[in-house]
């Protein structure tokens, strides 16, 4: 009897979402099975440890109710692929690749391994080329950068889901020969949470470009673990066959972290930090890792990962492991929420570490990294001394101490504060030199006098300081 149809039935145990096979060896690591019941039904799992004694299977649905003695379990395909074809974009899928918009299933013109393949360094190439999330906090003060993972940790009750979507509907490359996709994956979200995205993508038009992998909170745990692979696969697809510029957005990597905690549990493995395994580091970086560009292929694939840091707190495993293998992050604020301020982005802890690469003359303006640290320089000069203001009050302040107390108000709700508003990049730092010339010439310390010849608003702000002065 071949491989393809040989039967185990020798199941000895199950524990939560697992199965344990005797006598399997022949079964590899990553391979998918068919799970026989009884009544002719089938479920599908996944192998995910083989030793001499036991293959370990993950069920993808659920196992209660199985009986040991009559299920057996048959291998369907040596290891978890997908079918990717062009066209997957308009398309939404579960989270284990199958079609949930009432349309027939895709032709594929490949199935991939979900494990990807991974990129030689020495064949990487720098990322260095402008991505418009339309964003201003992200454009001008943090830029995405194209072939950069750059991920956004929010906390729970901040609007992540509306940014997710505002950043899927608005993102761009710019350049007219530039194809540009949007893979977007959901894990672990609620049925309330998936309308809003459908709703989103469809009223908008942003699904004629995107590819769409929705996993629900009552999925299987296992079948989290898949989706963002299934979305990655699609990216590698997409930018490296069909040399697309790809943004791949993956939200919330907290439930993937959960339920990677949940089976280890199940598995009995002994838990690092938390609770969570010690191998989470490893496994975030077989995702994140896959973001990039390759030298002699014209697509890309750009991330950003959304996570959710329990309590806020950045020290986190999920948020702190992110961090180290990201370059970068994007922060949002709860006081800025409750300020009213959208998209509440707090320019101070968040960081881009390629934005150098991508900014400046022939990418975005060459004003631009002036302006940034300008920007930067004066908000954080405001909220200090907002700190300040609570302890000695703001009549001890001096009429320069003021102004820049006004700048950060003003920042807060022009710059940060544009709402759903699609700003270009002309757009933002024309925002930014409005905001900057309520500041004298001489105040503009980091921004190289030709800029501020001419870019500076008039010179009726002097006189308006001038007059704040003699007063």
């Amino acid at each position: 009897m071949s491989l393809a149809t040989k039967q185990y039935q020798s199941i000895s145990y199950i524990s939560g979402p697992l199965l344990f096979v005797e006598g399997a060896q022949d079964l590899a690591y990553g391979a998918i099975v068919n799970i026989h019941l009884p009544d002719g039904g089938v479920r599908g799992g996944q192998v995910i440890e083989v030793s001499e004694r036991n293959a370990v299977i993950q069920v993808f649905e659920e196992t209660a109710g199985l009986d040991l003695a009559r299920t057996s379990v048959s291998l369907r395909e040596d290891v978890a692929r997908i079918g990717v074809s062009r066209e997957m974009i308009g398309r939404r899928f579960s989270g284990l690749g199958e079609p949930i918009d009432g349309l027939p299933p895709i032709i594929p013109e490949k199935r991939l391994p979900i494990v990807g393949s991974p990129i030689n360094p020495v064949a990487r190439e720098r990322p260095k080329e402008f991505i418009q999330t339309g964003i201003s906090t992200i454009d001008g003060l943090n830029t995405l950068v194209r072939g950069q993972k750059l991920p956004i940790f929010s906390g729970a009750g901040l609007p992540h889901n509306e940014i997710a979507a505002q950043i899927a509907r608005q993102a761009k490359v710019l350049g007219a020969a530039e194809e540009f996709s949007v893979v977007f994956a959901a894990m672990g979200i609620t049925q309330r949470e998936a309308a809003y995205f459908i709703e989103q993508f469809e009223a908008t038009g942003a699904l004629a470009r995107s590819v769409v992998f929705l996993n629900l909170a009552d999925d299987p745990a296992i079948e989290r673990l898949l989706t963002p692979r299934m979305a990655l696969t699609t990216a590698e697809y997409l930018a490296f066959e069909l040399d697309m510029q790809v943004l791949v957005i993956l939200t919330d990597m907290t439930n993937y972290c959960e339920a990677l905690r949940e089976i280890g549990a199940a598995r009995e493995e002994i838990p690092g930090r938390r609770g969570y395994p010690g191998y989470m580091y490893t496994d975030l970086a077989t995702i994140y890792e896959r973001a990039g560009r390759v030298l002699g292929r014209k697509g890309s694939i750009t991330q950003l990962p959304i996570l959710t840091m329990p309590d806020d707190d950045i020290t986190h495993p999920i948020p702190d492991l992110t961090g180290y293998i990201t370059e970068g992050q994007i922060v949002l604020s709860r006081a800025l929420h409750r300020n009213g301020i959208y998209p509440p982005i707090n320019p101070l802890p968040s960081l881009s570490r390629l934005m150098n690469d991508g900014i400046g003359e022939g990418r975005t303006r060459a004003d631009h990294s002036n302006v940034k640290d300008q920007l930067f320089a004066s908000y954080a000069n405001g909220v200090d001394l907002r700190r300040l203001v609570a302890i000695i009050g703001e009549e001890a302040l001096t009429e320069r101490d003021r102004l820049y107390l006004k700048f950060a108000e003003e920042f807060e709700r022009e710059f940060i504060g544009q709402g759903q508003t699609d700003r270009t990049i002309e757009e933002t730092l024309a925002t930014g030199w409005r905001l900057l010339s309520h500041f004298p010439r001489g105040e503009l310390k980091r921004i190289k006098q030709d800029h501020v010849d001419r870019y500076y608003f008039g010179e009726q702000m002097e006189k308006l300081w001038e007059d704040r002065s003699t007063r």
